[in-house]
């Protein structure tokens, strides 16, 4: 037994009895080092290697920007404003929740984020418009994931940052792809809401309240464009833009809106340390775990395997995606792109497909991961806020993982989606 397969088997043990991902991963690397005898210096000299990284530090700076935003009002503006253009529709209150995810996305890059801010307001209220709780509560944790596809995402600044891809390129490349994911999503609850007739149809808002609630989003409505606009236009880098973020939405939040008191800016500034901690443990012995399986030359075991399998490209996507859509169930977000970002790059390279291309599919597949048990970030959230047992709202959830799903592979199969705007 070689030292790979001695850190499998402790990964595999610690994950079965519920020790948290970033700790399974340590213990397997751990195990790893002292069944090979390698030296602790040399992992930790690569760890701060990796990690000495410019595109990294968007990260902390993104997750304190949408914390402060979640804080403050600028993600009450962008519901209200969706409310106003889209309450007065059959399955209005569905898709106001899709669209919100979506602007919500683009102000803090994270799934679970969007699905806990977005959710626990609109959860009770689509229920109170006559929506079931399993309907309301799948249409927020699938629109969710909108927060990792929609830049600035999160896993995409890993997926650059450790695949040798730009991230500037990541974003650009995300903008559509994302919109077309919510529209799939749009055409899910749409059909379902017609066939069962869900949902009340709320009062159209006149031309006067639109352009009132408009008045009032428009500082929120203008951190994509900004962040993305200064990306575009060459302005700033991805790290640059999220220093933008911060301070942009502190001016607003603080001397504009004034919601934010220096108390409440403090508690923010310490959640979003706790947070950014747990990210980086998942990422440093992710690392470290995709360190020892380079060393162990995995990537030309991997290239060698695929070309016995196939020369063409078209069935070496459906078969990572498939795979990607597997491990998503059982693993991490962050440490599934940081072990196999490197690894798969170059091996999609190899067969011609465009990186940045193959990028967008890949995290398409990864949201997925958070929308199917047993580590499915968003469904707990999900649960949490209604109240529903994980069984029920898994059932319900699963025309929409059919809808993102479908969405991946047109997106996978069509480079068009990804690369128009590059």
């Amino acid at each position: 037994m070689n030292e790979l397969t001695f850190m499998f088997i402790i990964l595999a043990c610690m994950l079965f009895i519920g020790v948290p991902i970033g700790v399974s991963l340590g213990m397997g690397v751990i195990g790893a080092l002292w069944w090979s005898d390698e030296s602790m210096m040399f992992f930790t000299q690569k760890l701060f290697n990796n990690f000495d990284s410019f595109p990294l530090l968007a990260i902390p700076f993104f997750l304190l920007s949408g914390d402060i935003m979640a804080r403050g009002t600028l993600a009450d503006t962008l519901l209200n404003f969706c409310r106003s253009m889209l309450g007065h529709r059959k399955a209005g209150m569905a898709y106001i929740t899709i669209v919100t995810c979506l602007f919500y996305g683009a102000l803090c890059g994270s799934a679970a984020a969007t699905t806990a801010a977005v959710g626990a307001t609109m959860i009770p209220a689509m229920e109170r418009e006559g929506y079931p709780k399993s309907f309301s509560t799948a249409v927020n944790a699938s629109s969710g994931a909108l927060g990792i596809i929609i830049p600035p995402s999160i896993p995409m600044i890993l997926y650059g940052a450790f695949g040798g891809v730009s991230v500037s390129s990541m974003f650009i490349a995300g903008i559509i792809p994302g919109c077309f994911v919510a529209l799939m999503l749009m055409a899910t609850a749409g059909f379902i809401c017609a066939k069962h007739g869900y949902g009340n149809v709320l009062p159209k808002a006149s031309a006067r309240e639109r352009w009132e609630s408009f008045r009032e989003a428009k500082w929120a409505l203008g951190v994509p464009i900004i962040i993305l606009g200064g990306i575009y236009g060459g302005i700033t880098t991805p790290t640059e833009a999220g220093v933008v973020a911060v301070i942009y939405s502190l001016i607003v939040e603080m001397f504009i809106r004034k919601s934010m008191t220096l108390p409440l800016l403090c508690k923010i500034m310490v959640d979003s340390a706790n947070t950014l901690g747990l990210i980086m443990l998942v990422l440093i012995t992710a690392n470290a775990l995709g360190n020892i399986m380079m060393l162990a030359n995995i990537q030309e075991t991997l290239l060698h395997w695929v070309q016995s399998l196939t020369s063409s490209s078209y069935v070496l996507v459906a078969i990572l995606l498939i795979l990607l859509f597997i491990l998503g169930m059982f693993v991490e977000v962050s440490a599934i792109i940081l072990i196999f970002a490197p690894l798969l790059v170059p091996i999609v390279t190899s067969y011609g497909i465009d990186p940045v291309h193959f990028g967008i599919a890949f995290i398409v597949s990864m949201c997925l991961g958070g929308l199917t048990p047993p580590v499915g970030v968003n469904l707990f959230i999900g649960c949490s806020i209604s109240g529903l047992n994980i069984a029920i709202l898994t059932k319900a959830i699963l025309p929409f993982i059919g809808a993102i799903l479908l969405a991946d592979f047109i997106l996978a199969y069509v480079p068009f989606f990804s690369l128009c705007l590059l």
